[in-house]
């Protein structure tokens, strides 16, 4: 089982950029999926969560600008990402509990991180 991201960008503040994040490999089902980030000299934060049924959750710094949705038939979580600010700028990492074939344990599979990176 891996988790892969894609949409590594760079964007003017006050822009968007969509992030994904596939799972792939033996897969039984799909719990939680979420993203975090962790910019420079900084802790990392979760960012957004989204529960199998589509429940999600936000940090508030991101309510009413960062959207997470996810396709449970293609194991594929994204996050849209509206009216960036310069303190967006972070690694931004998906992970998701997953549930492999032939097992009962859900495990956390976290991805290799994006850059997104928010300048004028």
């Amino acid at each position: 089982v891996q988790v892969v991201e894609s949409g590594v960008g760079s964007v003017q503040p006050r822009g968007s950029l969509r992030l994904s994040c596939a799972a792939s490999g033996s897969i039984s089902s799909i719990s939680r999926m979420s993203w975090d980030r962790q910019a420079p000299g900084k802790q990392r934060e979760l960012v957004a969560t989204i529960t199998s049924g589509g429940t999600t959750n936000y940090v508030d710094s991101v309510k009413g600008r960062f959207t997470t949705s996810r396709d449970n038939a293609k194991y594929t979580v994204y996050l849209q990402m509206n009216s960036l600010k310069p303190e967006d700028t972070a690694v931004y990492y998906c992970s998701a509990v997953i549930q492999s074939s032939g097992s009962y344990l859900y495990l956390n599979y976290w991805g290799q991180g994006t850059q997104v990176t928010v300048s004028s």
